[in-house]
């Protein structure tokens, strides 16, 4: 039976797992700690705690400082603020230096689906990809998020993760591990490739179900390592396919689209791509609501598969 586990909690949770074990680990929120859950780190490790107040530049700056005093800096916001607002503290005080900042983008994507476009976070990829020296992880559950959180922590200089708002499908064993940049095949198939990461993970291997019913074979791989990104092993996971669809709940600029077009710009494998147009979110009664409206579902991840499939036919 599936089941669905909400990855914020597992964010909080590692971190004060590590926390009692390096001494070094310290966290900043930005007045969001009882969403992002950092507020466990908060209770458990208080004078390793910072609270930023709504001051997301501030508390990269601060970060920053932290970084070089020797700490292990997680902070965390909300993604489309983290990302956005404050940016330019991040690419000139903790990019450019390569500072042991680790950012938690919480309630990524289209997530806050009730508080509309200014809280939804559909081009944070691209902007953190955007920047030297950032490592950016997108893991597919909760029990990758925690995995991601403790990668992140090891990695050498700054990391931006992406944490969704909402339960999501449990598609790890608790026995799973992570590395870097390696491709996570979840399902087996040598008719079409299909590439996704986050939320969107699910919504391709139920497109991959209804392709089976006409006869179509797609292998299914998660990508949470959205920077550095692995263009080798995406070329070599699309030879000998039909075509390659990738998936996300993010704007084809900058993303896995993107990504995966660089990878096959001298391949003739054909590829399409399900993911936000150019355009912003906007306020609805669910997620599942706003994923319909711009077309992220696996009916459309498999009715483009099908095409691709057919016109190499």
């Amino acid at each position: 039976m599936a089941t669905y586990t909400n990855p914020r909690p597992a964010y909080g949770e590692t971190l004060v797992e590590l926390g009692k074990v390096d001494p070094r680990i310290v966290a900043l929120d930005a007045d969001l700690c009882k969403s992002t859950m950092s507020v466990l780190f908060q209770d458990t490790f208080p004078d390793r705690y910072f609270e930023m107040g709504i001051a997301e530049a501030n508390m990269m700056s601060t970060a920053a400082g932290l970084a070089l005093g020797g700490k292990i800096a997680f902070a965390s916001s909300f993604a489309v603020f983290a990302a956005g607002r404050a940016y330019d503290q991040i690419r000139q005080s903790i990019s450019i230096p390569k500072l042991n900042v680790k950012i938690c983008g919480s309630s990524c994507g289209l997530s806050d689906y009730a508080d509309g476009a200014t809280h939804q976070s559909i081009e944070d990829v691209a902007i953190m990809r955007a920047i030297p020296n950032m490592t950016v992880l997108t893991p597919l559950d909760a029990t990758e998020v925690r995995l991601v959180v403790r990668a992140a922590a090891a990695i050498q200089g700054p990391v931006y993760m992406r944490v969704n708002r909402n339960p999501v499908l449990d598609l790890l064993d608790k026995d799973a591990t992570f590395e870097l940049g390696r491709y996570r095949v979840l399902r087996e198939g040598g008719d079409v490739l299909l590439l996704a990461h986050g939320v969107m993970v699910e919504k391709s291997l139920a497109a991959a179900t209804l392709l089976e019913k006409d006869g179509i074979s797609a292998k299914v791989v998660s990508v949470s390592t959205m920077k550095p990104f692995n263009y080798q092993g995406a070329l070599e996971l699309a030879r000998g396919m039909k075509g390659v669809v990738t998936a996300e709940e993010h704007t084809y600029i900058g993303g896995l689209a993107s990504a995966m077009a660089f990878a096959l710009r001298r391949s003739s494998v054909p590829m399409d791509y399900v993911a936000v147009e150019d355009s912003f979110g906007q306020s609805a009664f669910s997620t599942g609501e706003l994923q319909i409206a711009y077309g992220l579902t696996a009916e459309n991840i498999a009715g483009k598969a099908a095409s691709l499939v057919k016109e190499a036919s």
